[in-house]
């Protein structure tokens, strides 16, 4: 009797072993499928201001002479790399509505890795944008100013670079 008792008392205890990894896998799951899901999120946020920074600097750059300008204004009007950015975000995230529940966590963990290293890229570039963007205006501002102050004969006739 003692040893039926001890091998019912295991079992129950494997049992519920077994459950509470099944759990715990579900929600490790559950908080990678959230993980993936915010990261996205950030992601999308990021881009949309990159957009409308790039767009906001246009004003900057169009106040300095075509010749200085030329480059930057090229790159503030191609628009591809953001959407391309925006196109690869939607696969990840349709990736995430047809393979999330399925996916392997080994895979769940590499997809918020790679999502949260492009995270942090876009972020310190949107930051180096905002301080290019500054320092173009300060500069600007102050070569205006330098020009308002200098005589009518040393100015640039207007058009001309």
């Amino acid at each position: 009797m003692p040893s039926l008792i001890t091998t019912l008392g295991l079992a129950g205890l494997a049992l519920a072993a077994l459950l509470l990894w099944w759990a715990l896998r579900g929600r490790r799951r559950d908080r990678s499928l959230r993980q993936l899901l915010d990261l996205a999120d950030e992601m999308e946020g990021l881009l949309d201001r990159s957009q409308a920074r790039m767009q906001a600097l246009q004003a900057v750059v169009g106040r300095v002479p075509q010749d200085i300008a030329a480059v930057a204004q090229a790159s503030l009007d191609s628009a591809l790399p953001v959407r391309e950015a925006k196109r690869d975000l939607l696969q990840h995230r349709l990736w995430i509505k047809h393979h999330g529940q399925t996916a392997r966590q080994s895979e769940l963990d590499a997809a918020c890795a790679a999502l949260g290293r492009a995270r942090d890229r876009l972020a310190g570039g949107l930051a180096e944008l905002d301080h290019a963007g500054e320092a173009l205006a300060e500069a600007t501002e102050a070569s205006e100013q330098a020009a308002r102050r200098e005589p009518a004969t040393l100015r640039r006739p207007a058009g001309q670079p």
